[in-house]
């Protein structure tokens, strides 16, 4: 097989986005533009595919580092025939069996369609094959004018006649070529009202050195849009999403709403898995069988094994759930967090930086940071690690079975021992030895008709305000009245 040179063009400026960020690296789904168009590069057979940059290079050379790319740094824009020759002379790509020329701005081309293009260049013995698309609406494209299968030439807009305005076949600009390439853009003109080079031109070099130039319509126009500005971003992050939806419900996934549904490009779902609407599952989150994500929450960079649960408007980033475990409504697990087996985390409890073992529960309303909790721990409402000493963050230790009542605080660093107890209310700041309890609070009194006196006081508030707690003072007061 011909080897397969893919070039890359990302060197505009992308003024239209008004963004300090350049175009290209602008996320879609998850991932840069420029990331979708090389990682189909490379699914396609390129295996260091030449990106060319310009216009802030350095952002974009940094920007995919775990990528086999090499670069080519176009030191003016002088046009996309100028930007190809900088990556043709750099890394000598005469010697190419086949070229593919694309974009860094164009995301929705799929393997299915370049792999079509480039089999027709190979059909076709050599030469130039165009991508291009049949458009109800042209405005704004360059224009193919073809003899039978032959393309003639692509005429800019501006450029062409009213009958070649009346074609509906357009150019993407993404072109299946051979290494002559190389050679004959050299001699492209520049043009004479902007002095740049344009690769449009190159079809007619290839007819001047009689090779052959086609053209191969995609089948769905969808797939030649560029991102140029935020409003066209976002319609092409609709389309992707359309497709990763689509690929999850082909494989077994079950969206309630697949229409408000979020889902990045490399999160993965396994079958049987249910997600509700306004589910935003981003960045590297693997999501196992049989789990269920409920209605508007988010995931980033997770892992949930088989059969975990994530109820409704929970935030979990960075955080493993094992086998079983569940968390929310309303839970928020920050990175670090890890649910072994069984783990139930209710509504509104926050883990930050800590481990709870298998069948820990903590139902509500509590803070869990840089702790490492064993299993069966039974944690109350309103407990809060106090992990942050304005210096340095400290470590609790919880043991297997502990319980820790309701409205406790665990001053760290800390250590809770196996079966121990901590009494509801108590402010723990020393080490609970194994199967202790442990009380912490302030002996109570019960201060007589101190607060009938204080609401007494208060008594021309209360009509307004508080009519019932009035009238219950009124009665108190008839049978035991207060003293003066």
């Amino acid at each position: 097989m011909a080897t397969l040179e893919a070039v890359i063009l990302a060197a505009g400026q992308g003024t239209r986005m008004q963004s300090s960020l350049p175009k290209v690296l602008h996320p879609l789904c998850g991932k840069p533009m420029l990331e979708h168009v090389v990682g189909l590069s490379i699914r396609l057979g390129a295996t260091s595919p030449i990106v060319v940059t310009g216009h802030q290079a350095e952002l974009v050379e940094g920007a995919l580092p775990d990528w086999p790319l090499r670069y080519a740094r176009q030191p003016e824009l002088l046009g996309t025939a100028h930007a190809f020759l900088v990556a043709a002379r750099r890394y000598q790509l005469g010697s190419a069996g086949q070229i593919l020329l694309m974009y860094g701005d164009t995301p929705l081309l799929t393997e299915w369609t370049l792999n079509a293009l480039l089999a027709a260049h190979r059909r076709q013995g050599g030469g130039l094959v165009l991508l291009s698309a049949e458009l109800a609406d042209p405005h704004g494209y360059g224009r193919v004018v073809r003899s039978g299968q032959e393309v003639l030439a692509v005429v800019e807009e501006k450029d062409a006649s009213p009958e070649q305005r009346q074609l509906r076949e357009v150019n993407s600009g993404v072109y299946a070529m051979d290494g002559r390439a190389a050679a004959l853009a050299e001699k492209i003109p520049p043009s004479p009202v902007s002095g740049e080079y344009y690769l449009t031109e190159l079809i007619a070099q290839y007819r001047s050195a009689g090779l052959p130039v086609s053209a191969l319509a995609v089948s769905d126009p969808e797939e030649i849009m560029g991102a140029n500005d935020r409003a066209q971003l976002a319609t092409a992050a609709r389309v992707m999403r359309r497709r990763i939806n689509r690929r999850h419900l082909l494989a077994g996934v079950t969206l309630i709403d697949p229409e408000a549904t979020y889902i990045d490009d490399g999160v993965q779902i396994g079958r049987d898995s249910l997600i509700g609407p306004g589910a935003l599952l981003l960045g590297r989150t693997e999501i196992g069988e049989g789990c269920q994500i409920g209605a508007y929450s988010q995931l980033k960079d997770c892992y949930l094994a088989d059969r975990a649960a994530v109820a409704s408007h929970s935030n979990l980033e960075g955080a493993t759930l094992a086998e079983g475990a569940s968390a929310g409504p309303f839970a928020r697990l920050r990175p670090g967090s890890q649910l072994d087996q069984g783990v139930q985390v209710g509504n509104f409890v926050e883990v930050k930086n800590a481990r709870l073992g298998q069948g820990t529960k903590a139902g509500h309303l509590a803070y869990l940071g840089d702790a490492q909790i064993g299993r069966e721990v039974n944690i109350g409402a309103g407990t809060i690690f106090a992990n942050f000493n304005g210096l340095k963050k400290s470590e609790t230790r919880v043991g297997d079975g502990a319980f820790i009542g309701s409205n406790a605080v665990l001053i760290a660093p800390l250590l809770v021992g196996r079966g121990a107890m901590v009494a509801a209310g108590s402010t723990i700041y020393q080490d609970v030895p194994e199967g202790s309890l442990a009380i912490a609070r302030q002996r109570q009194q019960n201060l007589a008709d101190r607060a009938r006196k204080f609401w007494s006081a208060h008594r021309g508030e209360l009509a307004a305000k508080h009519p019932v707690l009035l009238a219950w003072l009124e009665h108190t007061e008839k049978e035991v009245p207060l003293e003066r």
